[in-house]
């Protein structure tokens, strides 16, 4: 066989060739990447480095499956026309400068990424939008680097040399089993490409963003060798950017809000055992002991057993969620930091420095575990708690047993978390753990074996949260033998709120009210308020209950210290709902909307703006505090104490 036959492939071999170069140069480009950067990576290792960079190959397939979407779908739809030599021709060269300018994206981050420590993202281009000498910025920035110039031409020779080493064969004769057969392949091949877009087949699988780097690394800081710039920049296109601030100067700024906690007193730190119960879905709603007032004292709740929590442990009558999703819940509560706009974890931030309660106690000698029942990997979950220093995490592959699995989002609640409490029973004291849970989850079923056992409410999901609770209960007699129970504090809370039937919680903070129950069963920790508390407020009230001896950054407030002005921030569609006092503000971050006296409208019926000007004027100074703390930290990435 001639070397000219040997050549030529079929154009699915040569498609298939020709997205493995990209794979194999993209390596190449981390690979370069690294060395430019080595000094800042010195601390890793070679075992830690090859796993970077096999992580990094999932990154580099979503950013190649993207850029050359157009190349494939021209390359398999199932036509004769595409063996032409003029169509040929035009694929080739858009695969080529398509390309070109991705490997592009990656050599200037080579250089650049020792100046800002992030890969580029989309917000590059709204950074030198307004500059008036781009082109000179340009011609500069080629002659400080002129040699990055000649690797980059080298390259991409090397890459049009090995585009070149196949050719496609001619068209087979077209007959309707060849259009079937080329039809099916064009099927299998787009739904690969969405597999592969996704990051995953699962159906609990959200698409990759640049937080899933945190599953590669033992750092946020490493993050960016597991990404690449074209995913990086493409992942932020509709990013909402944050803008820097200046409304205070700094020491009005402190005086109105500071994030930084100090030590609240001398006494000892006290390490009690700490475990947060997440709850999917548990809107305030479902609680009947939080509602007694409704329906004329009549309402009785789907969860039994939280309504005994209750009674037992301190809450409030006000208590809110940082956001309307699952993936705002854990940096809120973990970590202290919400979703602001969009999810912190989406966001371009998500690389950004931070602490979090579990990375805390380990410093004092704490274990520290994650449990949730979904696939591993799922929503995300174990790149965030890898990045907030949780060193331990159990997911169903941990669990290793499918007959408990619901066949969509994961293990039952009841056997994990029943598998949990035996877990932590081999823990050493003292330790912190976080569980989530999934069965209060649409599609809301239940086991077989308890269909019809869980009254079913006028919404679907309060018969799986007549399950859920009759988890927990079942988990806490479990943990109740257990040595290390009576030396625990657990704080319950949900995810989220979710759909509403009373007209009581059809409103904006119905939307977001949730219980959230410190029970401490070794304790007093007993009591109901109506201080406002919200999800970033756990991180430091628990620490501060321990005496936590540190200063720490947390963007929440302590709800059990009875001086503090606190308030609620929660943040849907690019609207700020504030809470201060008796009041809710709704505030589009320009200019206020709308306010409420929730003490006496609890419905929201009746708009009172611009008619309590004292009021308005004070909380709306305290939210340009919060937005200039929030935006000016997110930039300069200043989420911990002394950064």
């Amino acid at each position: 066989m001639s070397q000219h036959n040997k050549r030529e492939q079929s154009i699915y071999v040569a498609l298939v060739y020709r997205f493995l170069t990209l794979l194999f140069l993209y390596a190449l480009c981390r690979l370069g990447f690294y060395l430019f950067n080595r000094s800042l990576f010195s601390h890793i290792g070679f075992s830690e480095l090859l796993y970077i960079f096999l992580g990094g190959i999932k990154f580099d397939i979503v950013a190649l499956l993207y850029l050359n979407s157009l190349y494939i779908i021209l390359q398999a739809i199932p036509f004769p026309f595409r063996y032409g030599k003029g169509y040929q021709s035009f694929c080739k060269w858009l695969f080529l400068i398509t390309n070109s300018i991705g490997f592009l994206a990656n050599f200037i981050d080579f250089v650049y990424y020792k100046y800002t420590l992030k890969h580029t993202t989309a917000s590059v281009f709204s950074q030198f939008g307004n500059e008036q000498n781009k082109l000179k910025l340009f011609f500069d920035f080629l002659a400080d680097y002129w040699y990055l110039l000649v690797l980059f031409v080298i390259f991409t020779y090397v890459f049009i040399k090995l585009y070149n080493v196949i050719r496609i064969k001619k068209a087979p004769r077209f007959n309707w089993k060849i259009y079937l057969g080329h039809t099916l392949i064009l099927v299998l091949i787009m739904g690969l490409c969405v597999v592969g877009m996704r990051g995953g087949w699962r159906h609990s699988t959200r698409p990759i963003t640049m937080s899933n780097a945190g599953d590669f690394v033992k750092s946020p800081g490493d993050m960016s060798l597991v990404l690449n710039t074209p995913f990086t920049i493409m992942k932020t296109l509709k990013a909402a950017n944050l803008k820097p601030i200046n409304y205070y100067n700094e020491k009005t700024l402190d005086s109105l809000y500071n994030p930084t906690h100090q030590p609240a007193n001398t006494a000892p730190f006290k390490k009690l055992n700490v475990v947060f119960l997440i709850i999917e879905s548990l809107g305030k709603e479902h609680v009947g002991a939080l509602n007694k007032d409704v329906l004329n004292g009549t309402y009785k709740g789907y969860t039994p057993f939280i309504d005994s929590l209750v009674a037992n442990s301190f809450t409030s009558n006000r208590t809110y969620a940082n956001g309307r999703k699952s993936i705002d819940a854990l940096p809120s509560i973990i970590s202290g930091i919400p979703s602001i706009r969009e999810p912190f974890v989406l966001s371009s931030y998500s690389g950004n420095k931070t602490t979090s309660i579990a990375k805390l106690l380990g410093d004092e000698g704490y274990e520290t575990a994650f449990f949730h029942g979904a696939p591993n990997g799922s929503m995300g979950f174990s790149a965030y708690t890898n990045l907030a220093g949780i060193k331990k995490y159990y997911g169903k592959t941990e669990y290793n047993n499918d007959a408990d699995f619901d066949g969509i989002w994961g293990i039952w609640d009841e056997p994990f978390m029943q598998y949990m409490a035996k877990t932590i029973n081999t823990f050493k004291q003292p330790f912190f753990s976080a569980f989530f849970s999934v069965s209060s989850h649409h599609p809301f079923k239940v086991p077989e074996k308890y269909i019809g056992k869980f009254p079913k409410g006028p919404l679907p999901v309060q018969e799986p949260m007549g399950y859920t609770d009759m988890s927990i209960r079942k988990f806490f007699a479990t943990a109740s033998k257990m040595p290390w129970y009576k030396n625990t504090l657990f704080v319950l809370v949900a995810d989220h709120a979710t759909v509403s039937y009373l007209p009581e919680y059809q409103t904006t903070p119905g939307s977001f009210s949730i219980p959230i129950l410190f029970y401490y069963p070794g304790g007093e920790l007993k009591g109901r308020t109506d201080k406002l508390i919200q999800q970033m407020d756990i991180m430091p009230t628990v620490l501060n209950y321990l005496n936590y001896p540190k200063p720490y950054f947390a963007f929440g407030f302590d709800a059990l210290n009875p001086t503090n002005t606190n308030f609620v921030v929660n943040n849907n569609d690019g609207s700020f709902s504030f809470y201060l006092g008796d009041y809710l503000l709704i505030n589009d971050g320009q200019k206020s909307t709308a306010l409420f006296d929730l003490k006496t409208d609890r419905l929201t019926k009746n708009n009172i703006i611009d008619k309590l000007p004292e009021v308005q004027q004070n909380m709306e100074q305290h939210l340009k505090a919060f937005i200039q703390q929030y935006n000016n930290r997110m930039i300069k990435d200043k989420l911990t104490v002394g950064n």
